[in-house]
């Protein structure tokens, strides 16, 4: 019997895994981490992660063919495939300090597979690594190998949050990348093998090593490119009247373009975008590319000037201050049907207001108080390491409440921000809301799913990423 280990719990492998045993009821699947907490969770009625679809695989397999343990050991030894999907956040300090990512977590790992197998194994990566990490993950576990063989793969993920369950059953591709020596071809057929149980084989993609791991961190890089592009032209459509939603619609009516990927918005967010970018920035400067790596910086850039020119458009729209005002914050998560907030846009612009003296309100149907605290006061990138390790409950901030209803957190607020899109946010009883703040009201809609003129002929005074002005704003320009 075939027996598969995933080392690491999150939100790659605890999904990856649970479909892996769906579709492979021969296969013994065990998930394993060294966080009880997160562990006792997958054992649980309530998953540690909300992702529509994972609840009813997880409790088809699980005790049956799917475990989580935090036995990490047992279960590595027994395993003839090994799955690493460890944290590799952002280096906060040394060599690559705000670029390079940190492998220390995964090559904890490998030195423990090393220690721990009796038996040959194939250890695939699975975390979204720097190219070239496999080149040193083979080194740790041949270096220590004891005679036993070790089969290096880059099996890169390519899910989206709160799709990932879709994107599992019916992958657009899935990438192998292994040696190209007989040994390592072998180990490509048997993690092809696991995969062709429900992926059409011509979707199975395999290539060498290093063209697996650069195809992740470039596919991320060409996503977050094509929504840095759409924003950049939002600012000149609010410069020139025109409207990005017209505008994009009609780019993406161009087949060489395609329509996905080119809403305007607030920023994009999410664990993987801003990390891969800032790590292909670090692998062409060691690698002498300065002009390419400028070239890709520049997509962080325009994230981040979007970000500010909406807290920017807040502030001065409010007479230039927004101290003491209360603002509601609509949706904290990095997009909707998830309840991730990692790089969220909601958390540079709530520390923006914050900045500025602002009383938050917020509400996210899926975010809780303590992650919400824990974003708005925890350093950049500390978010990426496990919980155990981030810095201990901080002070919780004064000016941020938050609430269980968008009627609770608009009450007697001066302005509202969208900041996710959830689809509760359109059916809103916004005359209600109306009713019941201060006026002159606003609406900063970060997401452009607003209904605009229903919202002015309620009284709003309404702002949209990249649309037409409205009349008041024109008076106030917002000043970058």
């Amino acid at each position: 019997m075939v027996k598969i280990c995933c080392i690491g719990a999150g939100y790659v492998g605890g999904p990856t895994m649970a479909v892996i045993a769906l579709k492979c009821p021969e296969i013994e699947v065990a998930v394993v981490d060294i966080s009880v907490s997160r562990i006792n969770a997958w054992n649980s009625d309530a998953l540690p992660i909300y992702e529509p679809g994972l609840d009813d695989v997880v409790k088809q397999c699980r005790g049956k063919n799917l475990f989580f343990s935090t036995d990490v050991e047992k279960h590595v030894s027994e395993a003839n495939i090994v799955f690493v999907s460890v944290n590799t956040p952002t280096k906060t300090q040394g060599l690559g300090a705000g670029k390079a990512a940190d492998l220390t977590y995964w090559e904890s790992a490998a030195r423990m597979i090393a220690d721990v197998s009796k038996s040959d194994k194939i250890v695939v990566e699975k975390s979204t690594v720097p190219v070239k990490t496999a080149e040193a993950i083979e080194k740790i576990l041949t270096h220590n190998s004891k005679g036993i063989n070790f089969q290096i793969l880059s099996n890169p993920e390519f899910l989206a949050e709160g799709t990932a369950i879709e994107d599992l059953f019916q992958p657009d591709r899935v990438l192998i990348g292994g040696r190209e020596t007989p040994e390592g071809q072998k180990a490509i057929e048997a993690l092809r093998d696991v995969y062709a149980h429900w992926v059409p084989v011509d979707r199975i993609i395999c290539t060498n090593l290093w063209s697996a791991e650069l195809s992740k961190l470039a596919a991320n890089a060409f996503l977050a490119q094509r929504i840095s592009s759409v924003n950049a032209m939002s600012a000149l459509c609010e410069a020139t009247g025109a409207d990005v939603s017209q505008v994009s619609h009609a780019v993406g009516k161009d087949t060489r373009i395609g329509p996905k990927f080119l809403n305007a918005s607030v920023g994009f967010g999410g664990s993987c975008f801003q990390k891969d970018i800032l790590n292909l920035v670090y692998i062409c400067e060691c690698n002498g590319l300065p002009e390419v790596a400028n070239y890709w910086k520049q997509v962080i850039k325009v994230n981040d000037y979007q970000k500010t020119r909406f807290v920017n458009r807040i502030v001065s729209s409010m007479f230039n201050t927004v101290s003491g005002k209360k603002i509601a914050i609509l949706g904290f998560a990095f997009k909707k049907d998830t309840g991730d907030t990692r790089e969220t846009p909601a958390i540079d612009v709530c520390k923006g207001l914050l900045g500025d003296k602002a009383r938050l309100s917020i509400y996210d149907p899926q975010v809780n108080e303590e992650q919400i605290q824990r974003d708005l006061s925890m350093k950049k990138f500390d978010w990426d390491h496990p919980l155990h390790l981030q810095p201990m409950s901080p002070s919780s901030i004064k000016q941020v409440s938050v609430v269980w209803d968008a009627y609770a957190a608009t009450k007697d607020a001066h302005g509202i921000c969208i900041l996710t899109e959830w689809d509760e946010f359109k059916t809103l009883d916004y005359q209600k809301i109306y009713d019941n703040m201060r006026k002159p009201a606003f609406v900063f809609d970060g997401r452009n799913i607003a209904d605009v003129a229903k919202l002015r002929e309620i009284g709003f005074i309404v702002y949209s990423i990249g649309k037409p002005l409205d009349p008041w704003l024109k008076d106030m320009p917002a000043v970058a």
